[in-house]
């Protein structure tokens, strides 16, 4: 019997999203290749799956680097004795911060757009060129409340989860009839992680309890949008804490 593989692209710390779904998806029985720019953390999450029995490795990758990427699918769909090509892809990589459009540079913009739409482009057509020959898998893009709406302040990460969010409607699209399916899940709402807590501790005291969504629920999510029937596929949900409003 194969393992199946997993590929999850934006894996930061352990108590972040990314490793969160390297987790769900090691826990659902899959060899997970947890790829992210930072070795020492991709190194954490994986020992913590190990450690809990799981299957794991670290690949570091820089999304935005086609060259990169390129190798990570290679990996992927060539993982190694007893187990299958990926059949599980993630594009998880994002940034956000607050800017002034006034001051925003050239460069900051273009960077934002980077890691948030064209490393999602990068991944989302190697996942594509590499599963819809074989008629099967799942793509899941992780989008945010700026995926559907600009605010003060977040023009630079509006402008790069929109474009994600369509990019992953017209894959649907494309390559649904085909046997692959294609999901983008809107996160709208703070995230009870390492980010958050280290950079805004106040908007977590402010939000109080249950007033974040938890990593481990939204893992569970994906985990769920991976385990559909074909006959009912999810195009798009969005995620928020009951007490967010909306």
């Amino acid at each position: 019997m194969t393992t199946p593989t997993a590929i999850v692209v934006g894996v930061g710390a352990e108590r972040g999203l990314g490793a969160a779904l390297c987790r769900r998806f090691a826990q659902g029985g899959y060899h997970v290749l947890a790829a992210g720019r930072t070795g020492a953390r991709l190194e954490q999450v994986v020992a913590a799956i190990q450690a809990a029995g799981g299957s794991a490795e670290a690949v570091p990758t820089d999304a935005t680097r086609e060259a990169e990427v390129l190798r990570l699918f290679d990996r992927g769909m060539a993982p190694g004795e007893g187990r299958a090509p990926a059949d599980l892809v993630v594009s998880n990589a994002g940034n956000n911060q607050r800017l002034d459009f006034r001051t925003l540079s050239v460069e900051t913009f273009e960077e934002f757009w980077r890691v948030g739409c064209l490393s999602g482009f990068l991944v989302g057509r190697e996942a594509a060129r590499r599963l819809v020959p074989l008629g099967r898998g799942t793509v899941i893009f992780t989008g945010a409340s700026a995926s559907l709406r600009g605010k003060p302040g977040f023009a630079q990460f509006a402008a790069a989860k929109a474009g994600l969010r369509a990019m992953a409607q017209s894959m649907a699209r494309e390559y649904g009839p085909l046997g692959l399916h294609v999901a983008h899940v809107v996160i709208d709402g703070g995230i009870d992680g390492e980010r958050l807590r280290s950079r805004r501790p106040e908007a977590v005291a402010e939000r109080g309890e249950d007033g974040l969504l938890g990593i481990e629920a939204i893992a569970e999510t994906y985990w769920h949008i991976h385990r559909q029937p074909r006959s009912a596929w999810t195009q798009e949900l969005d995620l928020r804490p009951f007490k967010e409003s909306f």
